[in-house]
C-alpha cells in the first residue's frame, strides 16, 4: 500500500531512514529545520556531509516547513534531547490520532522522560511507537540488510506499523514492549561510550569483551527494575544493538568514547558529532538509583563525563572492585 509518511529530522538518520521508507513504495516528506540545508538537499539529492554516496528517490520531498511533513504516519528521527521542542512546533498541525514512531534513543536530561513520555506529554493524541535496533545510518541509507524492532503498547498496531515500512533490505520486527525497546536503545549509548575509553586506552579485546558483558547485565537488570520483558533486552534492540554500538568506530558513542581513552579533552572528544549517551548517562543512572539498581559502569561514565573521574582513576576503580558471584 503506497502511502504519504512524514519525517521529522533531515540528518544521517532521518536521510536513511527516508530512502527506506521510499523503498518500501511510499513517497515521503522529509523535514529539517534548516532551511539553507534542506534547499541544497532539494537540489543535489544528497546528503553529502552527512551521508555520502546515497542519493534520495525522486518520491523523497526535502521540506522546510514542519507543517507540509504533518502526515498521518510520521517518524521522528531527531535526537532525543531536542524531541520535546520538535513535538511542540508540530503540535499545532498534527493530525488526529497521528501514528508517531519515534527513532530516537535516549533519556532526556533534566526530566528523566523516555521518549514514549515526551510523545504522550507534549502530543497526547497521538500513538507513539520505538523504533530501534542495530542499524547505522550508512547501512541503511545504502541498502544494506538491517533487522530492526518495532514497539508500540498494542502488538497489532506494532506490526501493521512494521508492514507499513518494512523492506526485504530493511527487516522489521514487532514487539508490544515499549519500554524494553526504549531502555535497550538509551543504555547501549552509556555502555558503547564505556567500551570505547577501553579500546581507546589500549586495554585489549578482553577487556572490551567483559566491559561489554557487565554492561548488558546492568541494561538487564535496569530492564528487569522497569517492568520489561527478558527476552526484549535479548534481541535486536538490546544485546543486538549493544554488539554493534561497542565494536565500532561507525557509533558515534564507541568514537567518542575511544578518544576520551586516548586523553582527548571531554569537549573535544565528539569531534563535532553528537554522542546521544553523553546525554543520557546521568538521566540513566540517576533513574536507576531511584530503583535501587546498581549500574557501576553506567555510573563511572557519567562520573568521567561530568568531570568527577579521570578516565585511569575510572579504570582503577572499576578494576579494583571485590569480587562477586556473577549475575
Amino acid at each position: 500500500m503506497n502511502a504519504a509518511i512524514g519525517i521529522l529530522g533531515a540528518g544521517a538518520w532521518g536521510t536513511a531512514l527516508a530512502v527506506a521508507v521510499s523503498r518500501a513504495g511510499h513517497d515521503v516528506v522529509l523535514w529539517g529545520r534548516d532551511a539553507a540545508a534542506i534547499a541544497a538537499l532539494r537540489r543535489t539529492r544528497e546528503n553529502a556531509s552527512l551521508l555520502p554516496g546515497v542519493v534520495l528517490p525522486e518520491t523523497v520531498e526535502p521540506v522546510s516547513a514542519i507543517a507540509a511533513a504533518a502526515l498521518p504516519v510520521m517518524i521522528a528521527a531527531v535526537p532525543t534531547q531536542a524531541l520535546a521542542g520538535v513535538l511542540a512546533r508540530l503540535e499545532p498541525t498534527a493530525p488526529a490520532g497521528l501514528a508517531l514512531i519515534a527513532a530516537a534513543k535516549g533519556i532526556e536530561q533534566g526530566s528523566g522522560r523516555f521518549v514514549s513520555e515526551i510523545i504522550a506529554d507534549v502530543l497526547p493524541s497521538a500513538r507513539p511507537a520505538i523504533l530501534s535496533g542495530p542499524s547505522f545510518a550508512a547501512d541503511v541509507g545504502r541498502g544494506l540488510p538491517t533487522a530492526v524492532t518495532l514497539a508500540a503498547g498494542d502488538e497489532a498496531f506494532a506490526a501493521e506499523l512494521a508492514a507499513l515500512i518494512g523492506s526485504a533490505g530493511f527487516r522489521i520486527y514487532h514487539s508490544a514492549d515499549m519500554r524494553g525497546v526504549e531502555i535497550g536503545g538509551a543504555a547501549k549509548n552509556v555502555l558503547a561510550i564505556a567500551a570505547g575509553i577501553v579500546a581507546g586506552a589500549g586495554l585489549g579485546e578482553s577487556a572490551r569483551a567483559a566491559t561489554v558483558t557487565r554492561g548488558f547485565a546492568e541494561m538487564r537488570r535496569f530492564a528487569a527494575a522497569l517492568g520489561a520483558r527478558p527476552e526484549t533486552l535479548m534481541g535486536l534492540s538490546g544485546l543486538g544493538d549493544l554488539m554493534l554500538s561497542a565494536a565500532s568506530a561507525q557509533s558515534r558513542n564507541f568514537a567518542f568514547g575511544q578518544a576520551l581513552g586516548r586523553g582527548e579533552p571531554l569537549g573535544e572528544a565528539g569531534h563535532g558529532k553528537l554522542a546521544e549517551g553523553a546525554f543520557t548517562a546521568p538521566a540513566l543512572v540517576a533513574k536507576a538509583a531511584t530503583r535501587g539498581v546498581e549500574m557501576p559502569l553506567s555510573a563511572t561514565v557519567a562520573a568521567i563525563l561530568d568531570g568527577r573521574m579521570q578516565v585511569r582513576e575510572a579504570i582503577a576503580t572499576l578494576t579494583e572492585r571485590p569480587q562477586r558471584a556473577e549475575t
